[in-house]
């Protein structure tokens, strides 16, 4: 157990930090899904910018690796054009 008053409010805080992360990253998964199972062209063009969008907020907090964000980003372009 810690020892200090700043390590045990270091606890507490990284506790706070970890769940909204899992909450981010579990919804953008969601949104990922969601866009990978549509089949109309125009309902995945709506949805394609608002999880490029998500996407890139993961990357720029370091949730997820700057270049699996950008292998995401390049599937789902891919995926969205064939439509």
């Amino acid at each position: 157990m810690a020892n200090h008053k700043s390590a045990l409010k270091r606890i507490r805080s990284n506790r706070a930090k970890q769940l909204r992360n899992k909450y981010q990253h579990k919804t953008t998964r969601n949104a990922v899904r969601d866009l990978r199972a549509t089949t109309e062209k125009k309902e995945a063009e709506e949805l394609f910018p608002k999880v490029i969008a998500m996407v890139d907020k993961l990357a720029k907090k370091n949730i997820i690796h700057k270049n699996k964000a950008s292998n995401l980003k390049s599937k789902l372009a891919k995926q969205v054009a064939a439509l």
